[in-house]
């Protein structure tokens, strides 16, 4: 079983730092096991991108971003 937490929110244009999404993974695997724990967003894109609460480019930044800290984090918990 793999447990995969919301570590970007969707909903704001906020975009939250790479550091920030890989302390977050990183908690989360110290309770249910490095293996076990997938980045993920805390909801879909498709509800807000193109409805101008949340632009194109903010939504790839943060799935950027996310692929960032999961990297970072991976490099941490696995060496």
């Amino acid at each position: 079983m793999a447990l995969l937490p919301g570590v970007i929110d969707t909903k704001t244009h906020h975009i939250e730092h790479s550091r920030l999404i890989a302390q977050r993974l990183g908690g989360y695997a110290g309770l249910v096991g490095r293996e076990n724990v997938i980045a993920s967003t805390d909801c879909g894109f498709s509800t807000w991108v193109g409805q101008c609460l949340i632009d194109e480019d903010v939504a790839w930044a943060k799935l950027s971003a996310m692929v960032d800290g999961a990297r970072e984090e991976t490099k941490e918990l696995w060496g």
